[in-house]
Parts: structure tokens; C-alpha cells; sequence
């Protein structure tokens, strides 16, 4: 009797077993689950690999810890839609190598480079015409010049003769850098070290200062932990730069760890782009970016909120970006869905109303429109942070 009992538990026992297992491989189908595990456990068919090579589109963005990695991150978030499309974000080395793998990476669709750096490239000899191989999508934010560095330096020019690193020379820190030390006529030493090393060479007296170029809060710049030696260096927005960078102001919001509380540190930006090469319209290369365009555009209203990068909230797509020409398919879409750069339309309205304004020079009214547009976008990141 007692040995009958055991063996009808456990019959029992195993029936259970086996109905808890269907209804788990019921609820947990990898089918039902995720599109790539669907492709998996169809053994990769043609239909599906195809469908996965020919709607993938490739993003190179930065080094790990800036804005660029946590924007092509947020993008691949939002954007992807099974096989219909899938946005891959690749880590990159920073802007100027990143202008490198988008004329010569096979497989680069897109990146994310610096406004300044086809400039800087050809200006000194590295390049041709360079600017006739790109096209942008769209113009994203501005990215402040941060200048770490002991009180005793105020301002850019006390760094004159004083040992600058400017990162390593794969990114897009050292072009800005040298480009307004140049102008401004402030010889420094630059060194070329990672920021994490250099941060610590400062800390240890070996070097003056070190700047960093990116969306803030940037991230090295935010963890930097000071004694209470050091803050950020002030940048005036002086007239040899104000064709091609913008006046940016830096608060405690933003850095706690360097500037005291109800206080601002005055810089400059430069424009952050979503920059392709200049396919042809009829190759697959463009049906790819087009097919990036309407899924980015369509779905750009999810990424100006949280838990996105505040930084989304700056960018405007149908911005203008002087010296760049517009991908095609992306001033179509912005054409056709009646989008037209508001800020723009604002600023020129704002100088019929001022009598001055007839008195303003072409150049000078392109200054200050870039002024506006810098006014314009940290008051609208004001507003969204009281949100």
C-alpha cells in the first residue's frame, strides 16, 4: 500500500512536470518572444537574413562615456522595428576618425561628427573639397568647450606657454581646440593624452589644464573629482570665433563638482552633426538612409523626453547648416510634412521689429542669428529641466 502511494505521486509529480513544461515553452516561445530569436530558431533563412542585412543601418559614434555613444544608443532604442529597420550603433574613436570611417569603413552608414572638423581638415592640407563627399541629416546640439584647470587660470588666455591636453588626436576635442587657441593667438603646449589620464596628470601638477569638447554634462567632466584646486576656465566668445562656434554658458546645474552654486562659466559651442556620405539617389546605400529618415523623423517626438539624453531636447531637424548640404530624402520629408526651421522664421521676425536692423551687415546678422540660435536652444533646455 505505502509503495502503491510513492508510485502515484509520483506519476503525479511527473505529469505536473510535464504540464508545467509545455506551459512554460507555451510562454516562453522564443517566436513570440523576439524577432531575432524567431531567426535563430529558424536556423537563419534566407528570407530573414536578407531582411536583416538589407534594413540594418550603421552608426558610428564615439568613445565610451560621451554624448555620441548615449545618442546612437537612444536611437537604436527608439528606431528599431524588428526586420523592418535596426539602427546598430558602433563605438568610434571621435570625430575626425569617424570622418575617416564614413568615406572608408565598409558598411558606415551615418556618424556623428563636429561641425568644425571638414573645416579643420582642409585647412590644413588634409583633405580636398571634402565637404562635396558629405551630407547631413540633421544638425543635432551644440557642444560646449569645458576647460578644467587650477583658479589660478581665469580665463583661455592664462594658459598661454602652459601645457594643454586636448585628447587623443582620433577625436574631435583637439580640432576645436587648436582651431580657437589659433585664432585667439594663444600659444600653449598641447599634449595628446586619453581624458581619464589626463584628469589625473592635472591633479598631480603635471599638466595646466585639459579641455573637453562634448554635450554637457559630460560625463568625465561631471565625475572629475576635485579638492577644491580646480574649476572651469571661462571662454569669451571673442569676434575671431564667432563665424563658426557659438556663445554656450556652463552652470552648477550642470557641474556641481567645479562651479559653485548660482554661479555660470561663460564658453563657446560648436554644432554636433548627423553627417552620411553623398550616395547617389539610385544606389542602396541612400534606400538604406532614406529608410533611416522616415523611421528617425517619424519617431524624433520620443526621444526629446525622458529617459532620453537631455540633449535631444536642443536639436531641431529642419535646422539650417552653413557650408553643408542636406541629404535629399531628408529635406523631402521635412518639405512634405511642412517642417521649416522655426528659429529662423523667429529670429527674422524679431529683426523687422528693431529699427538697428537695417543697419546690420550680412556677416553680422549671421553672427547673430548663431547667437539666437545658442539663446534659443539653452532656453528651451531650461524650460524642459523645470518639467
Amino acid at each position: 500500500m505505502h509503495n502503491a502511494l510513492k508510485m502515484a505521486l509520483a506519476a503525479i509529480m511527473t505529469i505536473c512536470a510535464f504540464a508545467a513544461r509545455a506551459e512554460q515553452q507555451t510562454e516562453y516561445d522564443p517566436a513570440k518572444v523576439s524577432d531575432s530569436l524567431k531567426a535563430i530558431f529558424q536556423f537563419g533563412s534566407t528570407s530573414t537574413k536578407q531582411a536583416l542585412n538589407a534594413n540594418t543601418v550603421t552608426l558610428i559614434t564615439g568613445t565610451i562615456g560621451g554624448t555620441y555613444v548615449q545618442f546612437g544608443a537612444d536611437l537604436a532604442s527608439v528606431l528599431d522595428d524588428g526586420n523592418k529597420i535596426r539602427v546598430l550603433p558602433i563605438v568610434g574613436r571621435g570625430s575626425v576618425q569617424s570622418v575617416a570611417d564614413i568615406l572608408f569603413l565598409q558598411g558606415v552608414d551615418l556618424g556623428i561628427v563636429r561641425a568644425d572638423t571638414l573645416d579643420y581638415l582642409e585647412r590644413k592640407g588634409f583633405a580636398k573639397d571634402i565637404k562635396r563627399q558629405f551630407t547631413y541629416v540633421t544638425k543635432l546640439y551644440n557642444e560646449e568647450m569645458q576647460v578644467i584647470a587650477p583658479k589660478s587660470v581665469a580665463t583661455l588666455k592664462d594658459l598661454e606657454g602652459k601645457t594643454v591636453s586636448v585628447d587623443l588626436p582620433n577625436g574631435g576635442t583637439f580640432v576645436t581646440a587648436l582651431t580657437v587657441f589659433e585664432r585667439l593667438g594663444i600659444k600653449a603646449k598641447f599634449v595628446y593624452v586619453e581624458q581619464r589620464i589626463a584628469m589625473e596628470k592635472l591633479k598631480a601638477g603635471e599638466i595646466d589644464a585639459v579641455i573637453v569638447v562634448g554635450g554637457k554634462p559630460y560625463k568625465s567632466v561631471s565625475t572629475f573629482g576635485n579638492d577644491g584646486r580646480f574649476h572651469l576656465a571661462k571662454v569669451d566668445y571673442a569676434k575671431p570665433l564667432q563665424n563658426d562656434y557659438l556663445p554656450a554658458t556652463l552652470t552648477a546645474k550642470d557641474y556641481p563638482n567645479l562651479i559653485k552654486e548660482g554661479e555660470s562659466v561663460d564658453t563657446i559651442a560648436v554644432p554636433a552633426v548627423l553627417a552620411a556620405y553623398n550616395w547617389a539617389a539610385n544606389t542602396e546605400r541612400y534606400r538604406k538612409l532614406a529608410l533611416f529618415v522616415d523611421a528617425f523623423f517619424t519617431k524624433f517626438p520620443a526621444l526629446q523626453n525622458p529617459p532620453f539624453h537631455p540633449k535631444w531636447k536642443e536639436v531641431s531637424l529642419a535646422a539650417p547648416l552653413s557650408g553643408w548640404n542636406r541629404l535629399p530624402v531628408a529635406q523631402q520629408w521635412l518639405d512634405k510634412h511642412g517642417i521649416e526651421p522655426v528659429t529662423r522664421q523667429r529670429f527674422e521676425a524679431f529683426l523687422k521689429q528693431s529699427p538697428a536692423a537695417a543697419k546690420v551687415s550680412d556677416a553680422d546678422k549671421e553672427t547673430l542669428f548663431r547667437q539666437f540660435q545658442a539663446w534659443d536652444a539653452e532656453k528651451a533646455r531650461a524650460e524642459a529641466g523645470k518639467k
